[in-house]
């Protein structure tokens, strides 16, 4: 299970690599074709913003899965260890209730919905619903990462912070 966690990280690392090259380029020849050539092309605003949308969520997901999220590790460090696990374990299963909820099963609305409602976007004539699939997308991304969270904290096997420098550790 762990080697197919690696590929899906891996995957997910390189789409969104690829994603934000296409994002940085696209808005560099807006600004070209804006300002040199005197004429924006039409369909790079749109563009941009569905590829923002995209590396955002999927960037979060990706960042959640390295642990690289938001904490507030100064007050949970003040906290006896058991509180920690409790905290721990408390803010997966928040997680994972709103990737559950929230992304996944709202996001599959939104996106059968929009898909039935034939909407398309104005300059490049795409399907919405198809663009909204980031959303459960990432919410997969999410649960997949926070259940291993779960699991991690449950076998002992998550990380522990390092200690402060009041507790011997280094500066």
């Amino acid at each position: 299970m762990k080697s197919l966690r690696d590929i899906l990280v891996k995957f997910l690392e390189w789409f969104l690599i690829l994603a934000f090259a296409l994002l940085t380029l696209d808005v560099l020849w807006g600004v070209f074709s804006r300002y040199i050539l005197g004429s924006q092309s039409v369909w790079t605003e749109e563009l941009a913003i569905n590829l923002l949308i995209w590396v955002s969520l999927l960037g979060a997901a990706l960042t959640y899965e390295e642990k690289g999220h938001l904490g507030v590790d100064y007050f949970v460090g003040k906290l006896h260890p058991d509180a920690q696990k409790v905290g721990a374990i408390f803010v997966e299963l928040v997680v994972l209730f709103f990737a559950g909820f929230g992304l996944l099963y709202g996001g599959w609305l939104l996106v059968s919905e929009t898909l039935a409602a034939g909407q398309v976007t104005p300059a490049l004539g795409w399907q919405k619903g198809y663009l909204y699939t980031a959303a459960p997308i990432a919410g997969l991304f999410f649960i997949i990462f926070s259940v291993e969270h779960l699991l991690e904290i449950f076998s002992g096997d998550s990380p522990q912070s390092e200690p402060s420098p009041e507790e011997g550790g280094e500066l």
